[in-house]
């Protein structure tokens, strides 16, 4: 799902050379869970500091008064035009180490610097970018926001400039074809370079200039529709029309009551539109078909308009990929991604289909015999769309056994005490300086090692508020990275740039420490996770979090472990930066742990040795129906990124109602056409299948690693030192196999591809995906 942009949310339909990264279902029988709780040692202090920290309103962790400083402890950045300045700041120290770079092949002592320069330059920008994205998106002053935006703007106009630079290009290229050069990069430092390698190429670096003019114009074109298209995703759908005898036997006593009372009293039909609390109770209660067959209908109509902007996307893609000599989107998206080509996604999706669908037909043929019994017919009905709801109403996700209300505090306990006995590292709160958050709700939490001490921070902005982004989301607002080898001293400067550049730099010393027991100095990552979980108060006691709520964070604090445990001397491979089918793996599998009630007694602030016997536990009995719909989802996303756009005759309607009625298990409803709303086409274009993929190898790795003892350090120190520590600086493939001891994957061709696809996707504790 994912370029290099701060957060782990959505991506952009291209993806930039100096790469910034900003953070979704057969009945199936019962699990009876019987288990041991073991005892583990009592809170200790900083348990009991996080409590507090989360849970007392009155928390004596916050905004000290004491050594006031700019955001993140950047003394500069106390004000909104501070920001501009830096970037203005960062723009001129930019240009100068470019200049360096491109006067690389006047020495060989500069060419062995290339790649660490380029690296340098993007991590300049970066630091800058990703810090602008996430104010724009969480800080609640206006003034803030817009200078945010202008950061951001002129910053990543100067980062489109430099993907097409030929003069860079040349010289990596220089660089890449000395052996001798090549011999001296390490693992870690070469898969930098092929990284920059490849993103230049997809640029259309290697082509006449009017070419490349013309894949700076089509990118910009892409862009524009992306935006246009999701403009359409988020408009609101037309109502339809209900009739109040339309509503009778509704099940919802609250609403449905309320329904039915306006219908009586006004004497007229009701509109009710998609989307809305109404739509979605009537869909899931109202015994008449024809009322939630008009809302499937109104909900899943596009205009014309919305029609042409997807397919003009499309064709734009298509054309783009033929002009730097692909056969598609799709295969210029996906060749430094872990499937390599169409073929093998598809590979993926039809073993997983293959595997899937009889448990999605047995559901289904559960619906017919609900659907049979409530009309009193005397054979099978079909299933249609707007049937699934309403015979099998989805369930909110519930833990595998009982548990008290668990504060945001003590869930927050539990995962420092899952990470301490994985990983010997915790959660600690720590204060923060006036100024140095943007919001009163922020709390600062310093990751511990225990060899190490801090190796970075999480900011959590945990709490919903006006004009802060909806849903949640984890921000990589500094990346990891080497810098005691950066050569400073050997950049260019010129008269009147001094300031410029020591502005810059004084933003850069901040981010440098040196760790106890650990060569070199390191910039140490910073994250910020953005959640909307209610407030506590004194008068309401501390947050109680839904467990679809404990999902979202264990899957999030996945992603922020990802970033602080993989500390690489790059930052274009630090943590999630990574390819886009393997950057969901580490948010999937926590949210695993959570089946686990050994892991759940985490949660008690002082438990004993006790042996507890656990109930049943139901998954949602449609679950199956849900993950094969997701799959013809990924299927018809390779459709749209494949050569058949560029057809004349190419109609997304129609292909989308092909697939459906020859591979899916509810016919296509004619007149529908729910591509328009399908907004990952344009941030997961050609990659959606990658959160199925990745539920397919964390549901693996659970059940082959870490279920039968969640809590082994030694497993937890060999998925740290074997996957977690490379981020992107190591192949993904070898990674798996190394961890799943299954060789047969390493090489990640056509067969590893079927493989993974054979795999049993195990539901995350019920819960549906999140990304």
């Amino acid at each position: 799902m994912l370029s290099r942009s701060a957060k782990i949310l959505a991506g952009n339909s291209t993806k930039p050379l100096f790469r910034f990264r900003g953070c979704l279902f057969s009945k199936q029988d019962a699990r009876s869970l019987s288990t041991a709780v073991r005892h583990h040692i009592p809170a200790t202090v900083d348990d009991r500091a996080l409590i507090s920290l989360f849970d007392n309103p009155k928390s004596i962790f916050g905004a000290s008064p004491l050594a006031p400083t700019g955001l993140f402890g950047h003394p500069s950045l106390t004000h909104p035009s501070s920001l501009i300045s830096l970037s203005t700041a960062t723009l001129v120290r930019a240009q100068l180490l470019t200049e360096r770079i491109l006067r690389a092949r006047d020495s060989r002592e500069e060419l062995l610097k290339v790649v660490k320069n380029l690296d340098r330059l993007s991590d300049i920008l970066c630091g800058v970018i990703d810090l602008a994205e996430l104010v724009r998106n969480a800080h609640p002053e206006r003034v803030w926001v817009d200078a945010a935006n202008r950061a951001y703007e002129s910053l990543c106009e100067f980062m489109n400039v430099l993907n097409t630079d030929v003069g860079l290009y040349e010289v990596l290229k220089a660089v890449l074809s000395d052996p001798s050069i090549v011999k001296t990069l390490s693992p870690e430092a070469h898969q930098t370079a092929l990284i920059f390698w490849r993103d230049f190429e997809k640029s259309a670096i290697d082509l006449p200039p009017a070419e490349r003019n013309k894949f700076v114009s089509l990118s910009s074109d892409i862009l524009v529709l992306g935006r246009k298209f999701l403009d359409g995703v988020n408009a609101p759908r037309l109502p339809t029309s209900i009739k109040p005898s339309e509503l009778a036997g509704l099940q919802d006593k609250g609403m449905g009551v309320r329904l039915q009372l306006q219908a009586k009293f006004t004497q007229r039909d009701l509109l009710v539109y998609p989307g809305s609390m109404q739509a979605h109770m009537i869909m899931r209660t109202a015994p008449e078909e024809e009322p939630r067959r008009r809302i499937y209908l109104a909900a899943n109509s596009s205009t014309p308009e919305q029609i042409e902007v997807l397919e003009t996307l499309l064709r734009k893609r298509a054309e783009l990929a033929r002009l730097v000599g692909r056969d598609s989107f799709g295969h210029m998206t996906l060749d430094d991604k872990m499937a390599k080509t169409p073929d093998n996604v598809y590979n993926f999706l039809d073993a997983l289909m293959k595997h899937t669908r009889p448990f999605a037909k047995r559901a289904l043929h559960t619906l017919s015999q609900r659907k049979q019994a409530h009309h009193g017919l005397s054979s099978l009905p079909i299933i249609q769309a707007w049937d699934r709801d309403f015979y099998c109403p989805p369930e909110a996700p519930a833990p595998p056994i009982p548990l008290p209300p668990l504060t945001l505090g003590t869930v927050f306990m539990g995962l420092s005490r899952l990470f301490q006995n994985l990983y010997g590292i915790s959660l600690r709160p720590a204060d923060s300086a006036s100024g140095e958050v943007w919001h009163a709700d922020v709390h600062k939490l310093e990751v511990v090692d225990q060899e190490k001490g801090v190796i970075g921070w999480i900011y959590a902005d945990l709490f919903a508020r006006r004009g802060k982004t909806s849903g949640a989301a984890h921000y990589t607002v500094r990346c990891s990275r080497r810098t005691d080898d950066d050569d400073t001293h050997g950049d260019l400067t010129f008269d009147g740039a001094e300031a410029r550049v020591r502005e810059s730099e004084e933003f850069e010393a901040v981010k440098r420490h040196r760790l106890p027991n650990q060569d070199g100095v390191f910039q140490l990552p910073l994250v910020v996770l953005l959640c909307e979980f209610s407030r506590p108060s004194v008068t309401k006691g501390p947050t109680i979090l839904e467990w679809h709520e404990v999902l979202t964070l264990f899957h999030e604090m996945g992603h922020a472990m990802h970033s602080m445990i993989g500390r690489t001397e790059y930052q274009n491979v630090a943590g999630t930066r990574c390819a886009t089918d393997f950057v969901e793996l580490p948010s999937i599998l926590m949210e695993h742990f959570l089946n686990s009630p050994i892991v759940l007694s985490l949660f008690d602030v002082d438990e004993t040795s006790t042996t507890r016997q656990i109930g049943n536990h139901h998954s949602d009995p449609c679950n199956s129906i849900d993950t094969y719909s997701q799959i013809l989802l990924a299927a018809i996303d390779q459709v749209y990124h494949s050569p058949a756009v560029l057809d004349p005759a190419f109609d997304s309607t129609s292909e989308l109602a092909r697939l459906h009625d020859t591979r899916g298990l509810m016919p296509h409803v004619p007149g529908t056409s729910f591509q328009t709303q399908f907004g990952h086409l344009f941030g997961y274009g050609a990659t959606y299948y990658s959160y199925l993929f990745d539920r397919a190898i964390a549901s693996r790795v659970w059940r082959n690693v870490f279920a039968d003892d969640p809590l082994n350090r030694e497993t937890g120190e060999k998925y740290k030192h074997e996957v977690l520590q490379y981020g992107g600086g190591k192949d993904p493939w070898a990674m798996v196999s190394m961890l799943l001891n299954a060789p047969e994957l390493k090489e990640g061709d056509t067969e590893a591809m079927r493989e993974v696809g054979r795999w049993r996707i195990e539901d995350e504790v019920g819960q549906p995906g999140r990304h």
